[in-house]
């Protein structure tokens, strides 16, 4: 099975997390975000997201709670 590819927009409503579609670019342009794949190198080109490089991302942040003593 593929991985599903997702437009900034299709990840902003399935992950409130990013917030919006401006937010998740800032991510972007401060390197501080999610993997993601261009179509061209010029402005002009569009943006996705697989799937799983959202997904790996959000594990890499998880943070465990820990019991108190």
């Amino acid at each position: 099975m593929a991985d599903e590819m997702l437009t900034p927009k299709q990840v902003c409503e399935e992950y409130p997390i990013f917030g919006s579609p401006g937010s998740l670019a800032e991510r972007r342009w401060r390197g501080e975000g999610p993997a993601y794949i261009k179509t061209s190198k010029s402005r002009a080109g569009r943006v996705f997201y697989r799937r799983s490089a959202i997904e790996a991302w959000l594990k890499a942040r998880t943070v465990q709670s820990r019991r108190a003593a």
